[in-house]
């Protein structure tokens, strides 16, 4: 509950420095486009060789904690690697919020038509401990975040750009995600 308090706090420190909704100001409208970036959850690592693996119990667990603490964004798009793991990620926030899940490749995203397809909406997107903070960076265009570590589950990169100006921050959930089913 702390946690989604303090995203709570964050969305709306964001919203009070500017609505999403378009404002007149010298005849330039303002556009406000919000990013959610987050890495998948716990995968399971109980086979090595196994490229594609699901989420473990834990990931599944922190799979749903992400949807509750997302619950109150009102998301436009959710995007998601071509993989288990990201998938069930965003599995049950896009049920929750009834939203088609669209497929990208990290190494194929045109950063500024993803903007422009993108502007005004608030969008979700599900990645890896390494395309996850590259694709802030490109957001931002600049090297702020360095690549996650491996047992990074947690943060969570809102970028925010209003017109073509961009600003970041970066949240830590930790999540007491059960390791098992009994």
């Amino acid at each position: 509950m702390k946690c989604t308090k303090t995203l709570y706090a964050v969305i709306l420190l964001f919203s009070l420095a500017s609505c999403k909704e378009e404002q007149n100001t010298s005849n330039k409208q303002t556009v406000v486009s919000t990013f959610y970036f987050i890495r998948h959850a716990e995968k399971d690592r109980s086979d090595p060789s196994n490229a594609d693996p699901e989420l473990n119990q834990e990931g599944l667990g922190r799979a749903m904690h992400w949807a509750e603490i997302l619950d109150e964004v009102e998301l436009d798009a959710i995007y998601t690697t071509d993989y288990l793991r990201t998938e069930m990620t965003a599995a049950p926030i896009s049920v929750k919020k009834e939203i088609t899940v669209q497929y990208y490749n990290p190494q194929e995203v045109d950063i500024e038509i993803f903007k422009t397809e993108n502007k005004g909406k608030n969008v979700l997107v599900v990645g890896h401990s390494n395309t996850t903070p590259e694709l802030v960076n490109k957001m931002l265009g600049e090297n702020k975040y360095d690549e996650m570590d491996d047992t990074d589950n947690g943060s969570l990169f809102i970028v925010q750009m209003v017109n073509e100006v961009a600003v970041s921050q970066r949240l830590h959930f930790n999540c007491n995600c059960p390791k098992a089913l009994q």
